[in-house]
C-alpha cells in the first residue's frame, strides 16, 4: 500500500469536513483528490463519477426513498399518540413513568418508521412538553428523547440495515432485520434501567397503575399501528415479498391508516412527497458518495492492508473486537451512519470473517456502534435535534445523557461477545 493516496484522502476528507463542506461533497472530493494521484484529471472525474452513479444501480436501495416516505406518513398520520397512549397504560406507573414511555414509544415509532431522526422529532414534540409540564428537567427528557430515537435503527424495518447488506456483498436482509430484535429490546430494557434509577433518584412523577382494561383499549387503539411491523417483516422472512417490495406495501398502508384516522388529507400530501424526496435526495448522495470513496479505497488495497495490520497486532477475538468497536465508536462520532457503513464495511468485514464472525452479528454490532455516535457531538444528528426540540444546550444534556450513553456501551459489549443474541432469532427462522 502506498502511503501517499491514504494521506490525501483522510486528510482532504478532514480538511473539507473543518472548513463546513457537507459529509456528502467532503467525501466525493476527497476520492477524487486522491484518485488524481494515480490517474490524470479527466478520467480521474469520469471515474468518479461513472462509481457514483454505478453505486446506486441496485434493487434493493429502492426501498430506503419508500422506506422514508412511510416514516413521513407515519410522523404526519397520527402515529405517535396512539403509540404513547398504549405506551402509558403498560410503564406509566412506573419510577421515571414519562421517560419510560418515552422510550417504549420512540422503539415502536422507530421500528415502523425506520428513522430515528422521526422518531426524535415526533417523541419530542409530544412528549417533552408533558414531561416538562410534570417537573421533569427537560435536560433530562432530551437526553432519554436523544438515546431512545437510535433504537429504531437497530429495531427492523431499518434503512441501515438495508445500507450494510448492500456494502457486505448481498448479507440476507431478512436475516439482519430478525437479527436486529433483541439487541434492539436489550438496548431499549437498559435506557429504562437508567432512566427509572435517575427518576427515582430526583422523584419524578409517576401515573397511577392502569387496568387491563385500559391496557385493552389502547392496545387496539395501537394495534393498526403494530400491526404494519409483522406485514413488512412476516412478508420478508415468509419469502412472500422482498425488501423493497415490503417498503412500498408500507407506503400503501400507512397511507391508508393516515386517511382512515384522518389525520392526513389530499393537502398535506404534497409537503409529506416533498420533505420525503429531500430526505430522500440527501441519503443516496451519501450513497453514492460513499460507493465512490469504498472503490478508491478498495482500489489502493486499503481494507486489505488494515486487515492485515489487525490481523498483525493480536489473534485474539476479543482484542480484535475491541480494538473495532473502539474504532467504530470513534468513526461515528464524526461521521454520518450511512457513509461510516458503506466506507469501514468493507475495511472491518474481512477481519471479523477471518476470525470466525458471522456477517449478521457485525451488522448489528457496526449499526449500534453508530446509532451511540448519532447520540454524540459533533456530528450526532439526533443528539441535536433533540436539543432542538427540548429548547436546551448540549452542556446541560451531558450530564444526563452519560448514563443512557454508558447503558448503550454495556448493551453493544454483550452483544460483541454473546452471539446468540443476535443470532437466535435468524437461525429459527432458517433465514442463515
Amino acid at each position: 500500500m502506498e502511503i501517499l493516496p491514504v494521506i490525501i484522502l483522510v486528510l482532504s476528507f478532514i480538511f473539507f469536513i473543518s472548513i463546513g463542506t457537507p459529509v456528502a461533497w467532503s467525501i466525493a472530493l476527497s476520492s477524487l483528490l486522491t484518485i488524481i494521484v494515480s490517474i490524470p484529471m479527466i478520467p480521474a472525474v469520469t471515474t468518479i463519477a461513472q462509481r457514483m452513479a454505478t453505486g446506486l444501480d441496485s434493487f434493493a436501495l429502492l426501498a430506503i426513498p419508500f422506506f422514508i416516505l412511510s416514516g413521513q406518513l407515519m410522523t404526519h398520520g397520527g402515529i405517535a399518540d396512539r403509540l404513547i397512549g398504549f405506551a402509558k397504560t403498560i410503564v406509566g406507573a412506573f419510577p421515571g413513568g414519562l421517560a419510560l414511555i418515552n422510550i417504549i414509544s420512540a422503539m415502536l415509532m422507530g421500528a415502523i418508521a425506520g428513522s430515528a431522526m422521526a422518531s426524535a422529532s415526533a417523541m419530542g414534540s409530544i412528549l417533552g412538553p408533558e414531561m416538562e409540564k410534570e417537573g421533569y428537567a427537560k435536560e433530562y427528557g432530551a437526553a432519554v428523547n436523544i438515546t431512545s430515537a437510535t433504537i429504531g435503527l437497530i429495531i427492523p424495518p431499518s434503512n441501515v440495515l438495508i445500507v450494510y447488506s448492500l456494502a457486505s456483498g448481498g448479507v440476507s436482509i431478512a436475516a439482519l432485520f430478525l437479527a436486529g430484535y433483541i439487541p434492539g429490546i436489550i438496548t431499549g430494557i437498559f435506557l429504562m434501567i437508567v432512566a427509572g434509577i435517575w427518576a427515582k433518584k430526583h422523584h419524578y412523577k409517576t401515573f397511577g397503575r392502569s387496568s387491563v382494561k385500559e391496557i385493552f383499549r389502547t392496545f387496539i387503539t395501537a394495534f393498526p399501528s403494530l400491526l404494519l411491523l409483522f406485514i413488512v417483516i412476516g412478508g420478508i422472512v415468509s419469502g412472500f415479498f422482498t425488501a423493497t417490495e415490503a417498503s412500498a406495501i408500507a407506503v400503501l398502508y400507512t397511507l391508508i391508516l393516515g386517511v382512515v384516522y384522518k389525520e392526513i388529507k389530499l393537502d398535506n400530501l404534497p409537503k409529506i412527497l416533498l420533505e420525503s424526496a429531500k430526505t430522500s435526495a440527501v441519503v443516496m448522495l451519501l450513497i453514492a458518495a460513499s460507493m465512490s470513496m469504498s472503490w478508491i479505497m478498495s482500489y489502493e488495497n486499503i481494507p486489505q492492508n488494515l486487515s492485515d495490520f489487525l490481523l498483525n497486532i493480536s489473534d485474539n477475538k476479543i482484542i480484535i473486537l475491541l480494538i473495532i468497536n473502539f474504532l467504530l465508536l470513534f468513526v461515528g462520532v464524526f461521521m454520518d451512519m450511512t457513509p461510516a457503513v458503506l466506507i469501514f464495511t468493507p475495511i472491518f468485514l474481512p477481519v471479523v470473517k477471518t476470525l470466525g464472525i458471522d456477517p449478521i452479528q457485525f451488522g448489528i454490532i457496526m449499526v449500534l456502534n453508530l446509532c451511540i455516535g448519532l447520540c454524540t457531538p459533533p456530528v450526532g444528528s439526533v443528539l441535536f435535534v433533540g436539543i432542538g426540540i427540548a429548547k436546551t444546550s448540549i452542556e446541560k444534556v451531558i450530564r444526563p445523557l452519560l448514563p443512557m450513553f454508558f447503558a448503550m456501551v454495556f448493551a453493544l459489549i454483550l452483544i460483541t461477545f454473546i452471539p446468540q443474541i443476535t443470532l437466535w432469532l435468524p437461525q429459527i427462522f432458517n433465514t442463515i
